[in-house]
């Protein structure tokens, strides 16, 4: 350890560089996200939302699709594997004309997506999770920023639907709530967004489309890729030369693990996607396509094992100091107000959450090291990890395992997770019923269903 106050001085520097630039990106992206502002445009066109469902929970399903429904989009193509007749037969049963549940033998989520875009006749495509719910406003606001012909996608603002109802579940939300505060806004703003969330994006038929085969058959290193196709979207988009911008007033609550097994194999399978895709735009040149800002956040995630290992490494050496104790002490309270810091967007939305602070500083590290390494390691093994044929819905991820059905149907708008005003659990979307009288039902274009 130092003795004397320069060698004190030179043994920081390395930590003091790093917490620098680190700091000084968070403070521009930051600011950059705090002056972005929605678009807001009479832009309006036809719009086909297509939802891959494997095996989903019925119950999540229609929950979401009455939310979709309400907001009157021109189709809605619910692509569900051959073996998911329960789903079918309740979406069939509704008996909108604009509502077709597509049955089809699906090889992985991409397939599901490929027979979805194959059938779109708008100018627009909408991709939705089938555990994702959208809340008021989502349609009309979604498809604003096209009014830039340069647009060629628009990702949207998203949270965690019920997050009170697991600790884990509250943990995610603080995590992807700073995503879109404080991250993707800045990166939208030059029409950069790096990976525009599969929960729910729009993009344009012309440009998306006639990439189906591309999306369907991406090969790493020899292997077809099953996992990560939003990322594969977002950048067949910016390869060519488009935009991909962000909607914040585009809101939707997804559906996460409430466990933390199924936890964190979503983490597992998102860092391998994140590792394919920006290790595949370097490879293809793609990165020089988007603007700076977002080619520095690309770098910063794919070098996070390596400087969360400096930051811990440089807490764990304060136990050689003279006062081991209080350094070490000093150390952990500092990482723990700075994650503090860097999670005030979501205190200032959910101030209760302070108490789970230690606990997300704890989940940031374990996901920044040992899982993005184990990741790193292993991002050519394909697989969704939490979902498989012999299981209905996600791991962790079902309706029942949000609590029991009255203490469902009594969550307040605020337990749903939503940053904003509106709820999807309003009304008959609480049930997963839905009003087919109100509901703003399109002619009808014919669908045909492939298997």
């Amino acid at each position: 350890m130092p003795q004397t106050p320069m060698q004190f001085a030179l043994w920081l520097l390395p930590f003091g560089a790093f917490g620098i630039i680190s700091w000084g990106f968070w403070l521009i992206r930051k600011f950059l996200s705090a002056i972005t502002k929605p678009v807001v445009s009479d832009f309006r066109t036809t719009t086909t939302v297509v939802v891959p469902s494997f095996h989903e929970d019925p119950d999540v399903l229609m929950r979401c699709l009455a939310t979709w429904v309400r907001q009157g989009p021109t189709r809605i193509l619910v692509v569900l594997d051959v073996a998911d007749t329960e789903a079918q037969t309740r979406i069939t049963s509704l008996g909108l004309p604009h509502v077709e549940a597509v049955m089809f033998e699906h090889h992985g989520k991409r397939s599901a997506l490929g027979c979805g875009m194959r059938l779109v006749d708008t100018e627009l495509v909408i991709f939705v999770d089938s555990d994702t719910a959208w809340e008021e406003g989502m349609h009309a606001a979604i498809q604003m920023p096209f009014i830039d012909p340069a647009v060629g996608a628009v990702s949207t603002r998203q949270n965690v639907y019920r997050p009170k109802s697991s600790i884990w579940r509250r943990v995610a939300d603080w995590i992807i709530d700073l995503r879109y505060t404080d991250y993707v806004p800045a990166m939208g703003r030059y029409g950069g967004v790096i990976c525009a969330s599969g929960r729910t994006a729009a993009y344009r038929t012309n440009v998306i489309v006639p990439q189906v085969e591309r999306l369907e058959h991406e090969i790493f290193f020899g292997r077809e890729c099953v996992a990560g196709d939003d990322g594969r979207m977002t950048w067949l988009v910016l390869s060519q030369g488009f935009r991909v911008a962000h909607q914040d007033s585009a809101r939707a609550l997804s559906m996460f693990p409430g466990t933390f097994r199924a936890f964190v194999k979503q983490r597992v399978r998102w860092s391998r996607n994140s590792y394919r895709c920006y290790l595949t735009a370097i490879g293809k040149g793609w990165i020089f396509k988007a603007p700076l800002i977002s080619q520095i956040a690309m770098m910063q995630i794919l070098l996070t094992p390596f400087t969360m290992l400096v930051a811990v490494a440089y807490v764990f050496l304060a136990l050689r100091s003279d006062h081991a104790l209080i350094a070490f002490a000093l150390a952990v309270v500092w990482v723990i107000v700075g994650r503090g810091i860097r999670g005030f967007s979501h205190l200032w939305r959910r101030p209760e959450d302070i108490i789970i602070l230690p606990l997300v500083t704890a989940v940031i590290i374990m996901v920044s090291l040992p899982i993005k390494v184990y990741a790193l390691f292993t991002m050519n093994k394909q697989g969704w990890l939490t979902r498989s044929a012999a299981t209905q819905g996600g791991e962790g991820q079902t309706e029942a395992s949000l609590g029991t059905e009255t203490e469902r149907a009594d969550a307040s708008p605020a337990e749903t997770g939503s940053p904003g005003a509106g709820s999807p659990d309003a009304g008959s979307a609480a049930a997963g019923q839905i009003d087919t009288e109100s509901a703003d039902a399109p002619a009808p274009a014919v669908v045909q269903r492939v298997s």
